[in-house]
């Protein structure tokens, strides 16, 4: 089983991407109820603010991040918690990426409650450049 529960708002192909705006919404929650502890809810929005935010920036260029031929790696990440959240309840990952040039993308992202208070914001900047043939 897996422990966070996603929901995509747009539903993205990754296996057959095509050329879309920068921007993408996810839905995702804790599958499991969790302690009441803040810190622990913080520590695990840590570790899932890192998914799909810098694939985001491939999307005007229809590919993925499961493409073989595409490179990525995160350059920096960082995050803002601006309230109290639950990871075990749902949590609205709203994502854009407003520059990809120069092999770099930008992606920033901001993190709402389902009553729609902004609990957390994001950003990432990360190398995405086509594999070199060998």
């Amino acid at each position: 089983p897996r422990p966070f529960e996603f929901r995509m708002v747009q539903s993205i192909d990754y296996l057959h991407p095509q050329r879309a705006p920068p921007q993408r919404q996810i839905w995702f929650r804790a599958v499991d109820a969790l302690a009441d502890d803040e810190m622990l809810h913080r520590r695990l929005l840590a570790y899932v603010s890192d998914f799909f935010l810098l694939d985001t920036a491939t999307l005007p260029h229809g590919t993925s991040f499961l493409k073989p031929t595409l490179i990525m790696a995160s350059i920096d990440h960082a995050l803002w918690f601006h309230r109290a959240l639950r990871v075990d309840d749902w949590l609205l990952y709203a994502m854009e990426s407003p520059s990809a040039s120069g092999a770099r993308g930008f992606a920033r992202a901001s993190v709402f409650a389902r009553d729609g208070r902004l609990v957390a914001s994001a950003a990432q900047e990360g190398l995405v450049r086509a594999r070199k043939e060998s």
